[in-house]
């Protein structure tokens, strides 16, 4: 897949068939519609092509309270993208400027001066321009105009890609990975560098990887234990992860994001590294000492290798 750092113009992309939207999650909703845009694209003998932006608008127009969380870091969406086999990812910086575009301004910019688009898939339900005063109905009589043909994702399809979307984020609040899984169609994940922290996991014997995420809108599921898929050093290892503010071992109230990756004792400070969560083990809990707490995280480990051993997740 070729990214695209703004418009490419033109003459860049053959007779490109286009879409455009956020695909946060690349979920199973979501791939129907690229699997849908590639087969456009080969019915005229030309390539895929989503449109997405950045930074998200709703940073852009609401940048004190916008809210965001969400499921993929942009490094995230290219990869799974990519994996759908779309052959162009167009991402064009969002500013209040470009939010201010008429309708057709925001078309003859957009889809024909910018990708001379010969199709657009787009749902029923789409607004764009300056107080997102276009539809479907603007987008098909300047297609007209313009020489573009309009595909309308149906209500139906772009329901159950916005219901997806719901699930998923009520899943992994809830601490529900198998239904999130099922939803988006692979493992939940967090990505981020390790940072030193106070030493403690080591100091009881499980020394833990602290991990800041890349990106503070990234959505962090419901606080417990969680089985976690590590990868890091260009390996991939078991592991447990806490999500929670360590009741037991300090009175700091800030959430934390620690790893403990089994058989691997390596420093890893700086790294980055990507934890897939796979299992959710227990809720977080206060215990009454630190040796109940060293007795409960090696049980917690003991059944993230059961649950590695014996499924196929």
């Amino acid at each position: 897949m070729k990214i695209h750092s703004g418009l490419p113009g033109r003459s860049a992309i053959p007779n490109p068939s286009v879409t455009i939207g956020t695909f946060d999650g690349v979920h199973t909703g979501h791939r129907k519609i690229l699997d849908r845009l590639n087969h456009s694209a080969r019915e005229i003998s030309g390539e895929s092509v989503v449109v997405t932006f950045y930074p998200h608008p709703r940073m852009i127009l609401h940048p004190a309270d916008h809210g965001l969380k969400l499921l993929n870091t942009p490094e995230e969406k290219i990869e799974l993208l990519d994996q759908a086999g779309i052959d162009h990812l167009v991402i064009v910086p969002f500013s209040r400027e470009f939010s201010r575009q008429a309708p057709d301004e925001y078309v003859r910019e957009l889809l024909v001066n910018g990708l001379a688009a010969k199709n657009l898939i787009i749902g029923y339900d789409h607004r764009f321009g300056r107080n997102r005063e276009g539809d479907i109905g603007t987008l098909k009589t300047l297609s007209e105009l313009f020489g573009f043909e309009v595909e309308e994702i149906p209500a139906q399809t772009m329901d159950a890609v916005e219901v997806s979307s719901t699930k998923i984020r009520n899943a992994l609040m809830e601490g529900d990975l198998h239904a999130a899984k099922r939803f988006l169609g692979y493992h939940y994940s967090l990505t981020g560098i390790v940072e030193k922290g106070e030493g403690r996991g080591r100091t009881i014997g499980i020394p833990t990887a602290n991990i800041r995420l890349n990106y503070d809108y990234k959505l962090v599921p419901l606080r417990g234990v969680y089985a976690v898929q590590v990868t890091v050093k260009n390996g991939q290892y078991r592991g447990v992860m806490n999500i929670g503010v360590r009741p037991t071992i300090g009175d700091n109230l800030a959430e934390t994001l620690e790893v403990h990756i089994l058989e691997f004792d390596a420093p890893l400070y700086g790294e980055t590294i990507t934890a897939e969560l796979v299992c959710r083990i227990r809720d977080e809990k206060k215990f009454g000492s630190i040796d109940e707490l060293r007795t409960q995280i090696s049980h917690d480990m003991q059944i993230a290798q059961k649950f590695f051993d014996a499924e196929a997740y």
